[in-house]
């Protein structure tokens, strides 16, 4: 007969494991610092299409790009395009101008960030929107942790964003150089609180998988319940119970 496991009989192995999560959150990016929005200089000092995209003059954008049509994917100090100085403003009309002229939706700054993972980490839901109606996709690998959007609005909570991106065909279960996925972030990078269970929630209805682990090979339940987010583990145990079962290897 298994004799049942005296609950302090876990504690080391729960510390351990604690003190793996920790270790990774205080190494982990910030999504939020990460990236460099224009400073008051640099908006200051910007000419051309860089300063008409700050101000959202989207006539000066269109006037402009009809004669200078590689204006569209100049970079300023940062590595900025017009666009990317459009979407941390939230200046729609210039999103749409310079989307119009034919700026690229796709490029990265200095930081390897695209619009749409700056819209998504600001919580920035209709300028998001936006780019996405005009073409902008929610596929790219962006981030000098080889992320995606939907990764940075998971880690950060931003629910409605983490549904806008599944719903434009976001990878659920895309693995970023820390080995995390956009549920694990979620997890160990939440709070465990209502906007965080959302994010779970959102992902484990499209399907996330719940078998890829850390780096250590900890799942998403086993994380969950080692920061106490009970919600958490018990929206993963559903997922879990109701996954037809694997099918027996012929001999």
């Amino acid at each position: 007969m298994t004799r049942p496991t005296h609950p302090a009989s876990r504690a080391p192995a729960r510390a351990a494991l604690l003190g793996l999560i920790l270790a990774a959150a205080l190494t982990s990016p910030l999504h939020a610092s990460a990236q460099t929005a224009p400073s008051p200089v640099e908006a200051a000092a910007y000419t051309g299409l860089h300063a008409a995209a700050h101000r959202g003059d989207a006539a000066t954008i269109t006037r402009l790009a009809a004669t200078d049509r590689r204006g569209l994917e100049a970079r300023d100090g940062n590595g900025r395009t017009p666009l990317h100085v459009a979407a941390f403003a939230a200046k729609h009309d210039a999103i749409r101008a310079l989307v119009a002229a034919g700026a690229d939706t796709a490029a990265l700054d200095a930081d390897r960030y695209d619009a749409v993972t700056i819209a998504a980490v600001a919580d920035d839901e209709p300028t998001l929107a936006l780019l996405l109606s005009l073409g902008a996709s929610a596929t790219l690998v962006t981030s000098r942790w080889d992320g995606t959007a939907l990764i940075a609005a998971a880690h950060l909570g931003h629910d409605g964003v983490v549904r806008r991106l599944i719903a434009a065909g976001a990878p659920l279960d895309h693995v970023n150089t820390l080995h995390w996925t956009a549920l694990i972030e979620a997890i160990v990078l939440g709070d465990g609180g209502p906007r965080h269970q959302a994010c779970v929630r959102a992902l484990l209805d499209a399907g996330a998988d719940t078998r890829i682990g850390d780096r250590q090979g900890v799942l998403p339940a086993q994380l969950a319940r080692s920061l106490g987010y009970g919600p958490m583990v018990a929206m993963i145990a559903m997922i879990e119970r109701a996954r037809p079962p694997a099918a027996a290897t012929p001999r």
